[in-house]
């Protein structure tokens, strides 16, 4: 893994405030690199994104359909628009995936929890999409909106 650029032009986000407004102007979610087995972190993320209140569309070339939903053998293969790209790949495979995202109008880029790509974010970025890196959608959606459980 490679360390995030701290390039004034970054648009990695950080703050909790950035992630919750991120979060809550996000719809649709396409996830790439979702998989068909549900014990996956990839498909159980999409579940849970998707039961609060998310579209989510499976992005994998090798599966026609995941959990009931469409899946598109890339992004450019998406006929809708997406607001998040949510990344499940290695860092080597991330750069060609935020080029795609900003190939289709993306706002932002989400690379899960321990996936980092310099290349990928600086990509992103310098075309105005929000980043976040080595962060879990699903762990922050919850530790931002979920009341807290005692």
């Amino acid at each position: 893994m490679s360390a995030a650029p701290t390039t004034e032009a970054s648009m990695l986000l950080h703050s909790d405030s950035d992630l919750r407004a991120l979060l809550a102007g996000t719809r649709t979610i396409a996830v790439v690199g979702m998989s068909d087995k549900e014990e996956r972190p990839s498909h159980y993320v999409a579940r849970y994104m998707r039961e609060h209140g998310y579209t989510i569309i499976p992005v994998n070339p090798a599966c026609s359909e995941i959990a009931g939903l469409t899946c598109y053998p890339s992004l450019r293969d998406v006929p809708v628009p997406v607001d998040m790209v949510n990344v499940f790949r290695r860092p080597d495979d991330i750069p060609p995936v935020a080029r795609d995202a900003v190939a289709i109008g993306a706002k932002s880029l989400w690379i899960q929890l321990g996936l980092v790509s310099a290349e990928a974010e600086a990509i992103a970025s310098a075309a105005g999409l929000a980043v976040v890196m080595d962060k879990c959608v699903k762990v922050e959606h919850a530790r931002l909106f979920e009341p807290p459980r005692f």
